[in-house]
């Protein structure tokens, strides 16, 4: 499943007191991330250049020296929502989920933002935590429009669909699309359960709305793809396959299926 991600705007001005901190070592970081280094080197009290730092370390896939940096901000500044915000998605982008959730907390109760709240949320859904619903419950009546509220009918239905209670989580997911008719995951999610449930047909028809709305979608073509393939509509399934791969050369697992199938 795609994770959704919300853009955020993230503004660090508080005051900030002298620290002392040990240069990094030029050689661990990349090269494109080096004139900042000397930057942040030469000023090291500079918030704004330590978080252009964070973020080219982020583009370049150094998430652990990122990480460090934004600790280095946490300890000048431990009441910044927006410091917890960013190293949370930092976090969940290196993988450390329970590091994700303990600073989207942080930054929640600092400033009970609803995407720092639906961030946390879309978390606890995936691990089949029930605080997700509860938190879902506080954006929705947070009456913030339509957008929010597709946002939190989605981690309800992802929570529904993980714990096994198809009808919550198809009524979720319906629910989420009836306020964007355009939020892709939320069809996937749906297809994604008449598949798991032997109804290829039903999925079918799910991918290809889908498709009709998005037609360049990639995902949707190679899950199509693979519920003509469980139907053993081969020819069609290799079409499908191969008009995913063409919309995104990186999944890996249409060209093994051509593959298999011969194509």
């Amino acid at each position: 499943m795609k994770r959704i991600f919300i853009a955020g705007l993230f503004l660090f001005t508080a005051c900030q007191q002298t620290e002392k901190k040990k240069p990094i070592i030029a050689e661990e970081v990349p090269v494109e991330a080096k004139p900042l280094l000397a930057a942040v080197n030469q000023f090291p009290d500079s918030i704004s250049l330590r978080v252009q730092l964070i973020n080219a370390l982020d583009s370049a896939g150094a998430l652990s020296l990122a990480l460090s940096q934004m600790d280095s901000l946490i300890k000048k500044d431990s009441a910044n929502f927006g410091i917890w915000f960013h190293k949370a998605q930092l976090s969940e982008k290196a993988g450390d989920t329970g590091m994700a959730l303990r600073s989207y907390d942080r930054a929640a109760k600092i400033y009970p933002a609803p995407d720092a709240l639906l961030s946390m949320a879309n978390l606890l859904a995936e691990k089949k935590q029930f605080q997700a619903i509860a938190i879902c419950d506080e954006v929705e009546s947070m009456r913030l429009g339509r957008d929010y509220l597709a946002h939190a009918s989605f981690i309800k239905g992802v929570y529904y669909a993980r714990t096994g209670d198809m009808v919550k989580a198809m009524t979720s997911f319906d629910r989420c699309i009836g306020n964007n008719y355009q939020y892709m995951e939320a069809y996937m999610e749906k297809g994604f359960l008449f598949f798991d449930t032997k109804q290829p047909d039903k999925a079918i028809s799910i991918f290809e709305k889908a498709l009709e709305i998005r037609p360049t979608y990639a995902d949707a073509s190679y899950w199509l793809a693979k519920c003509l393939e469980q139907k053993g509509e081969k020819e069609k399934a290799i079409l499908q396959y191969q008009k995913a791969l063409v919309l995104d050369p990186s999944i890996k697992e249409a060209s093994e299926a051509l593959k298999r199938l011969g194509a």
